[in-house]
């Protein structure tokens, strides 16, 4: 039984929120004419309160499109999540009127019991939009739509607003056609925002639906069905996506032309469409605001040389500054060892320029360093291609194996083998497939080689033999699940770091994590740790670049609180090497009159740091509504910290904005195999490729401003999948690095 609560409580508790309701009033009022932020132009605060004692209950927020109920303690959360997100249907991403101008009203909550008051204006059920009627009460301290009851509000001069609107809802209702059914009646501006919705799905599909389908009987019957007229593709195909392409373009542009400084992001150098012959390569902007625009694409084929890289990437350089070049900060790229050459040489020319590799490739590549140099890694996949080799063979071997196969797995599998010789450098992710497809099929081996004809049968076969002691020997399974484990662990960090997208300071922090984890590995399987670790160095040491340990020393995220209480750079962290690299990096960063400035500079932020108020706040994390993992409040909290309570450094400032910015990797946009077979197929043609880059424009702009950097075969294989991991994904698709 809950204990009763105390009048005074009671009332302090209905004061403070109805300060809170008013307050959120207040800011509403100033956003509609202009003074606020966007959202609240759709968030309508309401008060809700108990019927009986008139006592306030509740402040909610109420989505203006859908009618949906939020908690009022954080409007810009809720804006986020619901509108901007996507969770609202009738969100389309514009600043609309909202539906009612009238001020935010109070709802009077009914009381808890089956009997509900009524007040005095009651609405018949005929006047309720028909998207309310039914639907379920979240609470009993919400207004309940259901049939066929009839709609109770409680209110006075606040709610004639909202009974305008039903009205008009009936008088739509009660129009000929009115009833959804074919031929309903729809405004030319409600046709023409439909339409611009529609051909605006088909760019952003890129290639995965057709134009043609806009033709398709069973498709124009559901246009008219809904009310819109019949489109042709060569209406979505022509001058409806010149139009948009434009649009986009503009946008994106002057997004661009209030940008001081900007990183080119370079993605798709290193090949993964293995079924055609061309490549898509993505060439993206990063802005010191946090956001992504796309500048283009190209289309390579076959093997592609340094130097082309090197001009591409220049001419996209050049091609947005003109004569100043310095606004591009630098580059982030996914090159192999030969392309990289292209980095280098650009940052040897230009040297205000800090040209990166892609952490994600960096990462997975340690995949390829196992396979190729760890003992415990090709033993495993020597073994498991003989066991499945003999497997996979017509002799009886395979009939025993498919019999208990069925029993098990109700479905005959062969294990997947790889097309060259087993240790081949190409045939990595092949070997690490076929290890999983082992120990998925672990309990079928172990039934086959104990079935009494199976041990009669190959009584004298010595590979029989050899195999079934071999299935029979825990070691075996134990190396096998210790190569397995560290496989899960690597792909694991690479998906956190595609989905994070980290910037250039969390690299060192990002390998650092990698070893603690690799050391608890070795202790784990009693593994030696002194060759993993030198392949793992081996790898750190090839994607090493001096800007990484100077971000580290600059972003004030990583600052250390010492005994003293002060706040500073954690260069205890650094080895001695990369300490002399900070010094490095930030004197080539600047003009050679002021490098002395510099490092006095960086003498005074190591010995007194940032005042601990604002080094706190900068360090603050909140846990991300997606994953549930904490995450850095306000990323761009490092930057401003320099730009203002830091600014008295003016030199070292200039450095510490530019790099701290910049991201580590390339990843972002993934193309759609089915865009690649349109443009393989029709690429002869100048005016399809055409039509190609600027549907490519437009789709990648719209999942850059979304953060989408999934492509929609990756979701439908999500939809679809088993449970199976799928060890042939991009992590494994270059073998020439």
């Amino acid at each position: 039984m809950a204990a009763p609560s105390h009048p005074q409580e009671d009332e302090l508790s209905a004061k403070t929120l109805q300060k809170r309701y008013e307050g959120l009033v207040t800011v509403r009022t100033r956003a509609i004419k202009g003074k606020g932020a966007w959202y609240w132009i759709h968030l309508e605060p309401i008060l809700f309160q108990n019927q009986d004692t008139g006592v306030a209950k509740a402040v909610k927020l109420r989505c203006g499109l859908c009618s949906a109920l939020f908690s009022a303690s954080n409007p810009s959360r809720t804006a986020s999540e619901h509108l901007k997100r996507g969770t609202c249907p009738n969100f389309n991403g514009a600043v609309s009127n909202p539906i009612s101008s009238m001020p935010p009203k109070t709802i009077t909550s009914a009381s808890t019991s089956q009997n509900r008051k009524r007040s005095a204006l009651t609405l018949p059920q005929a006047a309720m939009p028909l998207a309310m009627i039914g639907t379920p009460c979240p609470s009993s301290e919400a207004v309940c739509f259901s049939s066929p009851t009839p709609l109770v509000l409680s209110g006075g001069k606040e709610d004639l607003g909202a009974l305008a609107m039903l009205e008009d809802s009936v008088k739509k209702l009660k129009s000929p056609g009115g009833k959804g059914g074919p031929g309903q009646i729809l405004s030319k501006a409600q046709v023409e925002t439909a339409l611009n919705l529609l051909a605006e799905w088909l760019y952003e599909s890129c290639g995965t639906v057709s134009f043609s389908c806009v033709e398709h009987p069973k498709f124009r019957s559901f246009l008219n069905h809904v009310g819109l007229p019949p489109i042709s593709r060569k209406y979505v195909a022509a001058e409806k996506l010149d139009a948009k392409y434009e649009e986009v373009r503009n946008e994106s542009d002057a997004k661009l032309r209030d940008a001081l400084f900007f990183q080119l992001a370079s993605d798709g150098w290193k090949k993964k469409n293995l079924a055609y012959g061309d490549n898509l390569v993505n060439l993206t902007l990063n802005l010191p605001n946090g956001t992504s625009l796309f500048r283009k694409a190209l289309f390579t084929n076959g093997a592609v040389p340094a130097k082309y890289v090197e001009e591409t990437i220049w001419e996209t350089i050049t091609g947005i500054c003109g004569a100043t070049v310095e606004r591009c900060v630098g580059i982030v790229a996914d090159t192999d060892k030969h392309k990289t050459k292209a980095l280098r040489e650009l940052e040897r020319k230009n040297c205000w320029m800090v040209n990166l590799t892609c952490q994600v490739q960096g990462f997975s590549s340690l995949l390829k360093d196992f396979h190729k140099h760890s003992s415990l890694v090709r033993s495993a996949a020597s073994d498991c291609f003989k066991l499945a080799t003999f497997f996979n063979s017509k002799h009886p071997a395979s009939t025993y194996f498919q019999k208990y196969q069925m029993q098990e797995m109700d479905h005959i599998k062969l294990f997947r083998v790889p097309p060259d010789p087993p240790f081949a450098n190409s045939n990595f992710p092949y070997n690490y497939a076929m290890m999983e497809e082992v120990v998925n099929s672990a309990q079928v081996l172990q039934l086959t080689v104990l079935d009494e004809s199976f041990k009669v049968f190959y009584a004298d076969d010595p590979v029989g033999r050899e195999l079934a002691d071999m299935i029979q020997d825990m070691r075996f399974w134990n190396d096998l699940d210790a190569v397995l484990s560290l496989v899960k662990l690597i792909r694991m960090m690479v998906q956190d770091i595609e989905a994070d997208r980290p910037l250039v300071g969390q690299c060192l922090p990002l390998w650092d994590e990698l070893k603690t984890k690799v050391k608890d590995w070795c202790a784990k399987y009693n593994i030696d740790e002194g060759p993993v670790k030198e392949i793992i160095e081996k790898r750190f040491a090839k994607n090493y670049h001096p800007a990484w340990a100077a971000a580290f020393i600059l972003d004030p995220l990583y600052l250390v609180r010492d005994s003293s209480g002060k706040y500073l750079p954690p260069f205890k962290c650094l080895t001695a090497e990369q300490e002399k690299d900070v010094d490095k990096i930030i004197t080539r960063l600047v003009f050679r009159e002021e490098a002395h400035i510099a490092l006095m500079e960086l003498m005074k932020w190591r010995a007194e740091g940032l005042d601990p108020l604002y080094a706190q706040a900068v360090q603050v994390k909140q846990p991300d509504p997606v994953t549930g993992k904490m995450k850095i409040a306000n990323p761009q909290s490092s930057r401003l910290v320099w730009e203002t309570c830091l600014s008295e450094f003016k030199v070292l400032g200039k450095v510490a904005i530019r790099l701290i910015f910049l991201h580590a990797t390339s990843c972002g946009l993934k193309c759609n195999w089915s865009f690649m077979r349109w443009v393989y197929t029709h690429g002869h043609s100048r005016a399809a490729m055409d039509k190609a880059q600027k549907m490519i424009f437009i789709a990648s702009h719209a999942r850059l401003e979304r953060r989408d950097f999934v492509n929609e075969e990756e979701k439908d294989a999500e939809l679809f999948a088993d449970g199976e991991d799928d060890v042939l994904s991009d992590v494994f698709a270059d073998p020439a690095m």
